[in-house]
């Protein structure tokens, strides 16, 4: 193990975007489309929300959102290691841009399955796009700008979560869920057009194999992938980090209630929500930024950080469910969201270091399948418990929080067993290290 992988040197956020031009064509194409989506998604429940007042309708738009990574997860990530992840990218933005444009036609409750269906295809697309991008930044940055690079996606995803939602809110408030859903396709298109413009290194070509219906399929690679994980614990302990988190989801729902019930803004309930996940976006900016600083950028750190960051959600998301004050509720809201954005690229740019090029995109999509069921599963959950068994907000919300905290204990007590691996190889990494300065004295 070279000497960098245990102290690996900084690289500022400036400098990366400055000097990186494919990553920063990447990064602008995330600024516009994310945007964008933040326009849309604030549009949905407001939709929704006019046309039924109902939590469960909420939960089910989720349950829309999240399904799709969970079905197209496992073809997703083989394509994305077969084919050109560039191409994937702007195919699935610009398929997306013509989709989003579908909630146009949405006017009555008898037609919310459109908002379903629509939101099927949308995010279906997205579970293409994200395995391509995320096994791709590798490939475009040095492995010393991992953790800048991760780091300004979360912060960018959560400054236009904070700029999109306050601006999304503001629009479909004053201009109408229309414009909301031009806007957004229009963002598509332009990050296509941003995304074309980048340099990816050209892959080693596969090994040519025998074609059969299993491979043709993709279900032999899929194996392979799964094969591969279960061979290494660490690996496996990594990629269930974001689906663990994924667990507590439902607290999507309950921001979209909180906003109508609780904390409203404004003459609807666009205002209230667009805040609340604008408090979100401030805290998943912030929570990397600082845990760099603190952690640096040494796996074994950011690792302890992980299971830190489960018990920052927890114990922030309990005090949130029992705020009063407004000031209090989005303080402590953006500080639970610090610690998912710190697990969120942590978990990342240890992934991105440790698994081999040909089997990134397979594990990358298997982590975003679970988390997209997980994070359905909750939302469904809790759109249950608020509207079949009238359970208040609050107490669940309470409820998410002390979910979060179980992870967090595991990980800690669990990391001696997944930890072995990494722990002889950094020994057989010291050893080398040792022999080869004995050598050159002795030369």
């Amino acid at each position: 193990m070279a000497l960098w992988r245990i102290m690996p040197e900084q690289v500022g956020y400036i400098d990366l975007l400055r000097r990186n031009r494919s990553f920063r064509q990447l990064w602008l194409g995330q600024v516009v489309s994310q945007m964008g989506d933040w326009f849309n998604t604030i549009a949905l429940y407001t939709i929704i929300l006019k046309l039924t007042g109902s939590g469960r309708d909420v939960g089910l738009l989720l349950v829309a959102r999240f399904l799709p990574s969970f079905l197209f997860g496992p073809i997703s990530g083989v394509i994305a290691d077969r084919f050109s992840r560039q191409r994937i990218m702007i195919v699935s933005d610009l398929l997306r841009a013509v989709v989003v444009l579908g909630f146009l036609f949405v006017r009555r409750p008898d037609q919310l399955w459109i908002i379903y269906v629509l939101t099927v295809f949308q995010l279906g697309l997205s579970t293409f796009f994200e395995p391509a991008k995320t096994a791709a930044i590798p490939s475009i940055v040095e492995d010393r700008e991992l953790v800048a690079a991760n780091a300004i996606s979360s912060v960018t995803w959560s400054a236009m979560l904070t700029i999109g939602a306050a601006i999304g809110g503001f629009i479909t408030g004053w201009f109408g869920t229309d414009v909301a859903f031009i806007l957004d396709a229009a963002t598509y298109l332009l990050s296509a057009a941003l995304i074309a413009s980048i340099r990816v290194p050209k892959r080693k070509k596969r090994e040519r194999q025998k074609l059969s219906l299993g491979r043709l399929l993709g279900i032999t690679e899929t194996i392979d992938g799964i094969r591969y994980v279960k061979d290494r614990p660490r690996v496996l302990a990594l990629l269930l980090v974001k689906p663990a988190w994924g667990l507590g989801g439902g607290i999507l729902t309950l921001l979209a209630v909180f906003g109508e019930r609780i904390f409203p803004v404004g003459k609807d309930a666009a205002g209230g929500i667009g805040v609340l996940f604008a408090a979100r976006g401030i805290g998943t900016a912030v929570g990397p930024i600082v845990a760099r600083r603190i952690a640096g950028e040494a796996n074994r750190r950011m690792q302890a950080f992980i299971g830190i960051a489960f018990l920052i959600g927890g114990i922030f998301y309990i005090a949130f469910g029992t705020a009063t004050s407004f000031v209090f509720a989005l303080v402590v809201l953006g500080l639970a969201h610090c610690g998912g954005s710190i697990l969120w690229v942590f978990s990342t740019v240890i992934l991105q270091r440790e698994v081999e090029d040909n089997f990134r995109g397979r594990v990358f999509a298997a982590e975003l399948a679970l988390l997209t069921l997980t994070m359905a599963a909750s939302n469904y959950i809790t759109g249950e418990l608020l509207d079949r068994f009238q359970i208040s907000p609050r107490k669940v919300t309470v409820g998410i929080g002390f979910l979060f905290i179980i992870p967090g204990v595991t990980w800690f007590l669990t990391q001696r067993w997944w930890n072995r691996d990494e722990r002889t190889a950094l020994s057989h990494g010291l050893t080398r290290v040792k022999t080869d300065l004995c050598e050159s004295k002795s030369e």
